[in-house]
C-alpha cells in the first residue's frame, strides 16, 4: 500500500478552504510525540513532498517556531491525544476540511463523497497499513477508539493559539504526519 507524490499532493485539495496545517516528517525517536513536537517546529518531509503550512510567513513565527502551535513539553501533548481507528481516522481528515469539524463540510465540493474519502484514503496510503492514528478531538463513538460524527456534540483539547484546534496525527514505521485545521471566533 503506497502512493505517489502525484496522487498525495492532488488528495490536499481537500484542505483549499481550511487553514491547515499538514505536514510529514521522520519517525525518529520511540516517542513518536518528540517527532510531533518537531513537526510542530516545521521539520522537513523526509520525501520532500509538499506540505500546507498556512501560517508559515506569519510575523508570530520569528518568536514561536511552533506558531499557531503552542510549544507544550511531550508529556502535555501525548495527554491530550487519544488512539482511534483507520475508519475515524478517514472520517476526520473528511471533517477537518474546515471549520467546525463536521462532514457537513462535505457538502462545499463539487466531488462526491465516494471521489472525497477516495482523496482521504490516499492520503492515509502514505503511512502504510499498520499506523497508528491519534486525535485531540473527541466525539466518542459506540465502541472504544472510534469518532461518531453524526452525534452534535464534541470536544478537542486545544494545542495552539486559536480558540478551536482540532487534528489528526499518523505515526507509520518511519515518518510521523499531522494534519490539523485552525478557527477562530
Amino acid at each position: 500500500m503506497s502512493v505517489d507524490q502525484t496522487s498525495w499532493e492532488a488528495a490536499r485539495h481537500l484542505y483549499e478552504d481550511a487553514y491547515p496545517y499538514d505536514a510529514t516528517g521522520p519517525l525518529r525517536h520511540e516517542n513518536w510525540v518528540l517527532d510531533v513536537l518537531a513537526l510542530m517546529a516545521r521539520a522537513p518531509d523526509p520525501r520532500g513532498w509538499a506540505g500546507l503550512d498556512d501560517a508559515a510567513q506569519n510575523p508570530e513565527r520569528e518568536a514561536s517556531p511552533t506558531y499557531p502551535f503552542i510549544a507544550h513539553p511531550p508529556e502535555y501533548i501525548a495527554s491530550r491525544l487519544q488512539e482511534i481507528d483507520r475508519n475515524s481516522a478517514e472520517n476526520l481528515l473528511l471533517a477537518l476540511t474546515n471549520d467546525g469539524c463536521t462532514l457537513s463540510n462535505l457538502s462545499r465540493f463539487a466531488e462526491s463523497e465516494a471521489e472525497l474519502r477516495a482523496m482521504a484514503r490516499t492520503i492515509l496510503k502514505r503511512y502504510g497499513g499498520s499506523a497508528l492514528f491519534v486525535t485531540n478531538v473527541n466525539k466518542p463513538g459506540h465502541v472504544s477508539g472510534t469518532l461518531d460524527f453524526t452525534s452534535s456534540g464534541w470536544a478537542y483539547s486545544p494545542l495552539s493559539v486559536y480558540s478551536e484546534d482540532y487534528g489528526l496525527v499518523v505515526v507509520s514505521d518511519t515518518e510521523v504526519g499531522m494534519f490539523w485545521n485552525f478557527a477562530d471566533y
